[in-house]
């Protein structure tokens, strides 16, 4: 184990062959690198960058690899073969499963849970959204099957959505509360309802309050600047 800098408390369990970056906070009880089923302790490295906070009851399996500035909630779980980029936040009592991909920047809000899904830069997830990877209870060609959803860069899935296998959700699209997620949803369009249909785009919203022009509209101005 590196980093000499980082605040580790005694009743956390740190496992052989984990890296922890300078200046990281890790509030006991939790438990780093725990080796999964059929693999020895150390055997698969550990990841975590600089400047992590890692909250307490949270268990990170062996094969992560977490990025700079990470933070997570209490109670997170995050299984073997998770990628996440730098700047993440993963909030309370959200489970990642296996093979996730998490991109930079991206929010991942309390209670929610992920299996074989690709989330690119600058997406937000909700509370208690719900991405599956299996269409029905595994059957012995599972890994042929459709797997996981991608989603692109910028978008935002509303809480208590529900998406299915396979989908893709384009970048800055936006998914409304409550709604489950059956098919591809464009890049910039707004979908809501079960199933989930395109109602308008993006550039269709209103600010309620007044403040902006159109809601997001602060995202196009960043990236024009």
């Amino acid at each position: 184990m590196e980093a000499m800098d980082s605040m580790i408390a005694s009743l956390n369990m740190i496992y052989p062959n984990v890296s922890i970056g300078d200046d990281a906070l890790i509030e006991a009880p939790c438990v780093i690198g725990k080796p999964p089923r059929n693999t020895a302790a150390g055997e698969l490295a550990t990841v975590i960058g600089e400047h992590a906070i890692i909250r307490p009851f949270s268990t990170i399996y062996a094969g992560v690899e977490i990025g700079a500035r990470f933070q997570c909630g209490q109670g997170v779980s995050i299984r073997e073969g998770n990628t996440i980029a730098e700047d993440v936040s993963i909030g309370t009592n959200a489970v990642l499963e296996y093979g996730n991909k998490i991109g930079s920047r991206v929010r991942i809000h309390t209670g929610c849970f992920l299996e074989d899904v690709t989330l690119e830069d600058d997406v937000i997830i909700a509370p208690h959204v719900v991405f599956t990877d299996d269409l029905h209870p595994r059957c012995p060609r599972y890994s042929e099957c459709r797997g996981g959803a991608i989603v692109k860069c910028g978008a935002r899935i509303g809480a208590s959505v529900t998406i299915l296998p396979g989908v893709t959700i384009g970048e800055n699209a936006l998914v409304g509360a409550g709604s489950v997620v059956t098919k591809n949803v464009p890049a910039n369009a707004v979908a809501v309802g079960n199933p989930a249909r395109v109602v308008k785009f993006i550039d269709d919203l209103e600010c309620s309050s007044g403040i902006f022009s159109r809601p997001y509209v602060w995202v196009s101005q960043k990236k024009a600047s």
